[in-house]
């Protein structure tokens, strides 16, 4: 087996350490567990060098030969499923299980641009004279920054490096500080499984140094972020002098719309995948639900108790359902939403305070009577807190549902195939989950609209986001 846990960064093919470090901590219990590199603008600049000098000799290598580099890195990542969910589990704190599943869904993406390698197609177009011809091209962009958060810290990383080196460009990746192991993690296996010095490069250290030195680079021609919409403007207007190519998933604020024509049982399973899954910390999760009268008691009450069937405890527990919080500051936000919440007149159906686990654990709750001006319904809240608000009609939903500047995800619960169509054509969002509580996969264009990003990620739009256009008038 190949050693994971990497107290070092990867930079042009070596394994670099530093002087000075940032200590990790198990968000269950606040133990240390490691520590990793505190690199900053030196480094930055030479992992940068490293990718422009590798990118070249990786590009001219054949569709396919890229494809099978990244299919060995695929079952490398499969093979070292439990050793990985292990590690992602103790710094992230979310239950073993969820961390086995997200090693799968971060393999997934692996698997499938090496794929979608192989199928990026060009054209061959009439011209606009007989003796003239257009062909179109679709080379690799370059240098990839990739930026990524810590709720999803192995997920988060393939959904990014895959088309990047799928399409033929280096990467300097920056993993967030809570959760760097999994990331250097999978450096490892990529070296492993072949990938060339220099060609994915990962760097831990100051999130503002190191940002600044990737948006500052002219030399990096694309960055692809998730994470707030606060900080994604911010890297917004750092490209901007050099023009970088951009694909930003930031911050979500979910519409759950539940209508009385629906399935409630259904719609309650929905609710529990879309809300509680990695403690609400996810940004496609429902932060808002809207629940039309006729059926408003009813779901309330089989929301209620199939949330207190829930487990919270830590990773280590194999019962457990709902884990920490990622630090302090988490659990500080989650509970002034809902203090804030019971301040203006909601009322606790079950929940409503820190659970027994531990310091960075909140019970899963329940907020009904809520309303608009309340900042559980205004703010994305990243916890396990359910407010339910009831409404009257379809233009009343769609309205509410629209009263945000986020965009990324929105579900919808009717069996009224009519008014489906129009939820999905009226309500401003990137992704739809009609009927289903779950709606990320590899196969998907992954991304939102408004202030929640610009791009996709997934499917074989996620490709493109990696490639540029090139078009050839040819005289024959």
């Amino acid at each position: 087996m190949i050693e994971l846990k990497r107290e070092a960064c990867l930079i042009d093919g070596e394994w670099v350490s530093s002087h000075e470090w940032i200590e990790v901590d198990d968000p269950a219990t606040g133990t240390v567990i490691g520590r990793v590199p505190k690199l900053g603008a030196v480094e930055t600049d030479r992992a940068i060098k490293a990718a422009e000098r590798a990118r070249g000799g990786w590009a001219a290598r054949s569709a396919k030969d890229r494809a099978g580099v990244l299919r060995s890195f695929f079952t490398l990542v499969l093979d070292h499923r439990e050793q990985l969910a292990a590690l992602l589990a103790q710094e992230q704190g979310k239950p073993r299980s969820e961390a086995r599943d997200e090693i799968t869904y971060a393999a997934a993406f692996i698997e499938w641009f090496a794929e979608e390698a192989k199928r990026v197609y060009g054209e061959l177009l009439a011209g606009p004279t007989a003796d003239k011809r257009i062909m179109v091209l679709k080379q690799p962009v370059g240098v990839v920054a990739a930026i990524t958060p810590w709720n999803f810290p192995a997920a988060m990383v393939t959904r990014k490096i895959a088309p990047a080196l799928a399409a033929g460009c280096g990467v300097v990746l920056k993993p967030a500080e809570q959760t760097p192991f999994t990331a250097l993690a999978l450096g490892a296996l990529a070296q492993a499984a072949g990938l060339p010095d220099g060609l994915l490069n990962i760097v831990t250290g100051d999130a503002a140094e190191i940002g600044q030195r990737l948006t500052a680079s002219p030399e990096v021609r694309k960055l692809s972020f998730t994470g707030s919409t606060a900080v994604g403007s911010l890297l917004y207007a750092q490209c901007a002098p050099t023009v970088k190519k951009l694909s930003l998933e930031l911050g979500g604020n979910a519409p759950f719309i539940l209508f009385d024509d629906a399935d409630i049982d259904a719609a309650v399973e929905g609710a529990m995948q879309s809300k509680f899954r990695n403690a609400g910390q996810t940004c496609v999760c429902t932060n808002r639900f809207y629940v039309q009268r006729g059926v408003h008691d009813q779901f309330v009450e089989q929301l209620v108790s199939a949330t207190k069937k829930l487990n919270v405890g830590a990773h280590s527990n194999p019962q457990s359902d709902i884990g920490p919080l990622i630090d302090g500051a988490a659990v500080d936000k989650v509970l002034s939403h809902i203090g804030d919440a019971v301040r203006r007149g909601a009322k606790i159906a079950t929940g409503g305070g820190k659970a027994p686990a531990g310091e960075r654990f909140v019970s899963p709750t329940i907020l009904t009577g809520v309303t608009s001006e309340m900042a559980v319904m205004r703010e994305e809240t990243f916890g396990p807190v359910a407010a339910v608000m009831a409404f009257e009609d379809e233009a009343e939903a769609i309205a509410l549902a629209n009263a945000s500047d986020a965009g990324l995800a929105a579900y919808v619960y009717t069996r009224d195939m009519s008014r489906a169509w129009r939820l999905i054509e009226a309500v401003e969002s990137g992704m739809i989950g009609l009927n289903t509580g779950l709606i990320s996969s590899e196969l998907a264009p992954f991304g939102g609209i408004k202030a929640s990003g610009l791009g996709r990620e997934g499917a074989r739009q996620g490709i493109e986001e990696y490639l540029e256009t090139k078009y050839a008038c040819i005289a024959i």
